[in-house]
């Protein structure tokens, strides 16, 4: 099954994660940085006719990344749909472990064990003007709690908190860790994140992609940072 099952996957870690079990999708977003497959769109506004006529066995969403709306669309058009919901480290062994019985693969991971804290409060923004950061119920501040970080405005009410700049000036930031995605923080953007706290860039991709990814991804951070704070940035 697993050989010739006919998968499209509107979330780029699926679409990572079913490249590494040896299925190829017949479609993925847009996102899912791979431009030798077949495209339907993005996350948030997938082609629903082209997926449609692709005739798809199965179509991948998850709730963090795809809007429920796309969702009851294709479901109303008769198309099988897989509902993913990871939003912490948690979820990860049982939401991928679902997809894997579906489609047919045998699948099964482990985590390294949880770090000792670093006694680091960080601000992880994920967007500018304005500032946003992550919400302790997201994946990513699951897995910088894991590798012992304090994420800074992870209390909020809101899933992706929006931070004013007089929040910056008043709180004790000890680092600013800032990923590649979904904003494209990077060399150009030191100055700026600088005038905040001493700052590390990490690969959004190890930090939010999840799936067949989790497991390298976390040691792979993990090593970063003690390269990053022990060479003092």
């Amino acid at each position: 099954m697993a050989s010739t099952i006919r998968v499209v996957s509107l979330v780029p870690s699926v679409t990572e994660t079913l490249l590494s079990w040896g299925i190829e999708p017949i479609a993925c977003t847009r996102f899912c940085e791979q431009p030798g497959i077949n495209h339907v769109g993005g996350t948030k506004d997938p082609n629903l006719d082209a997926i449609e006529k692709l005739n798809p066995d199965l179509v991948v969403v998850d709730r963090e990344e795809n809007r429920l709306e796309d969702y009851q669309a294709l479901m109303s058009r008769g198309i099988n749909m897989e509902s993913l919901h990871v939003a912490s480290l948690d979820d990860v062994g049982a939401e991928m472990g679902r997809l894997a019985r579906r489609i047919g693969v045998e699948w099964s991971y482990v985590l390294s064990p949880p770090r000792a804290s670093r006694g680091l409060r960080a601000f992880v923004p994920i967007w500018r003007r304005p500032w946003m950061t992550i919400g302790a119920d997201t994946y990513g501040a699951s897995v910088l709690s894991h590798l012992g970080v304090d994420v800074l405005f992870a209390d909020s009410d809101d899933t992706y908190p929006t931070i004013e700049e007089q929040q910056l000036t008043e709180t004790e930031i000890d680092v600013v860790l800032a990923p590649s995605e979904p904003y494209p923080f990077g060399e150009q953007h030191m100055d700026l994140l600088k005038s905040i706290a001493p700052v590390i860039l990490v690969d959004g991709q190890d930090l939010f992609w999840w799936g067949a990814r989790t497991s390298v991804a976390i040691d792979r951070l993990d090593e970063h940072l003690k390269s990053s704070i022990d060479g003092g940035r």
